[in-house]
């Protein structure tokens, strides 16, 4: 069993979520304005944010910096619920073009977040040199 966190801890790193959060959803929202097509964008944006994380997750270990850069400028840059919609809207129109996209999310993220972690373990180990 772990021992909870002090109360102070717990609002520091809430603050560094919602403060990362502010900034991922702002580079969300400036990534969709800049590519037009919306499933895309979002496309992008999971994928661009699974490599990230994967490289944060291999470089920094459980810290402040890890909470404000991962869980909060990259949980709001990607979006699993805009993807979801994208991919049911894509069905109504063409279920074919939603299975290519659900295929692309899926196995693009989890290479994505493999490569992000293999790059992010090799420039650890590359400075530990």
């Amino acid at each position: 069993m772990t021992t909870p966190l002090p109360a102070r801890t717990v609002l520091r790193r809430a603050a560094l979520a919602a403060a990362g959060g502010a900034i991922g959803t702002t580079g969300r929202l400036a990534l969709g304005a800049l590519i037009a097509d919306g499933p895309a964008a979002v496309l992008v944006a999971n994928l661009a944010g699974s490599l990230l994380l994967g490289i944060l997750t291999a470089r920094l270990p459980s810290s402040d910096l890890r909470i404000l850069l991962g869980t909060g400028l990259l949980g709001g840059f990607t979006t699993y619920s805009a993807f979801a919609i994208d991919s049911v809207e894509l069905w109504a129109a063409s279920p074919a073009l939603a299975v290519g996209y659900v295929a692309a999310s899926i196995v693009g993220g989890l290479l994505s977040a493999w490569l992000g972690l293999r790059l992010g373990g090799s420039l650890t180990r590359r400075q530990a040199r």
